[in-house]
């Protein structure tokens, strides 16, 4: 009998039918429901982390992890940007860890390819993003980031349509919900660093050009990202007309402006397949690399991936051969 109840409550829990699952379940990591910290645990003047700033946002549990962490779900009604869509985060197991109780934590927004919306991949466990980098910290790799996983276009990408995470005029602002809106979230939910040592991008094709751009282009703001297999031009067809705006987010322009500008310093890490699908992505980004990489304040790495094709499953175990080690030696946290 016992043996079948097992059985049975684990077939419940497959098919995600409570109490045999937390599916669903509210998730706090670890902040007060009112949102902020308490007053008494306000961190000195020159800390290098931030509080969670409030308002609390409903997390839902999507999943839990081998190891008690959580990946969980929100809707987020960007204040910036007037776009409303889904957020998932998680965190590592040493966020909840009492030795880092007043420790501000990196964020990585990671992105995805094609449509990226009405989810987006990185979300789920079958990829390994997050199992990795927690085995990457453990290995002295990487820092412990936390993840922020926004869908990264307005819509399904009928005919191509997509969003080239700009704000295209007369579309929906999706620059500034990747670079504003979902960052301020994080913020308001997170301990994490002051400062933009803190904050970086990585992404996988579209998204991967979306995070090089949001790095080129707010280097104020994020320091580093890891572009996997990545456009280096803006190309959706929503740009027609708009030429200046165009050339505002292209970044090739934007690193030739933060070379003449002298800084401040980002860290690009790019990896590419050598049988990408687009037989055009490598040289690109060589081209790139050559031309902007390593000149100034641009600090430029490229991994060449033997065999490597165009899609995630390729991406994530290359990261940890190179890419986050390269971003994670210049980044910050966890910091007090």
């Amino acid at each position: 009998m016992l043996a079948l109840a097992g059985i049975a409550a684990l077939v419940l829990n497959h098919y995600e039918i409570p109490p045999f699952t937390d599916k669903g379940s509210a998730v706090s990591f670890g902040q007060a429901p009112s949102g902020g910290g308490k007053k008494n645990d306000a961190p000195p003047p020159n800390s290098k982390m931030l509080m969670p700033t409030g308002p609390a946002a409903e997390f839902k549990n999507t999943m839990t992890l081998a190891d008690g962490t959580h990946v969980a779900v929100t809707t987020l009604d960007g204040k910036k940007s007037g776009f409303k869509g889904k957020v998932w985060v998680w965190a590592p197991k040493e966020y909840n860890d009492p030795k880092f109780a007043k420790s501000g934590f990196p964020v990585m927004i990671a992105l995805p390819g094609g449509a990226g919306y009405p989810s987006n991949y990185w979300m789920g466990t079958d990829l390994g993003l997050q199992t990795s980098i927690s085995k990457w910290y453990a290995e002295g790799k990487s820092k412990p980031f936390i993840l922020a996983m926004p869908v990264l276009n307005p819509g399904p990408d009928d005919k191509g349509v997509y969003w080239d995470g700009s704000d295209i005029p007369g579309q929906p602002k999706m620059g500034t919900w990747l670079t504003e809106d979902v960052p301020d979230l994080m913020k308001a939910n997170f301990r994490t660093v002051k400062s933009r040592d803190g904050w970086a991008f990585m992404g996988s094709s579209t998204g991967g050009f979306a995070g090089l751009k949001a790095v080129l282009k707010h280097p104020d703001k994020f320091k580093a990202v890891i572009a996997s297999g990545p456009d280096v031009v803006p190309d959706s067809s929503l740009w027609k007309g708009h030429d200046k705006e165009k050339a505002e987010n292209n970044p090739e322009l934007l690193a030739k402006q933060l070379i003449d500008t002298k800084g401040p310093e980002v860290y690009l890490a790019f990896q590419v397949g050598d049988s990408e699908s687009n037989k055009k992505t490598l040289p690109d980004v060589q081209k790139f690399v050559a031309t902007y990489g390593n000149k100034g304040p641009i600090h430029a790495e490229l991994k060449v991936i033997k065999g490597g094709q165009h899609n995630a499953k390729t991406y994530v175990p290359n990261m940890g051969e190179g890419p986050v080690q390269f971003i994670s030696k210049v980044m910050e946290g966890p910091v007090e």
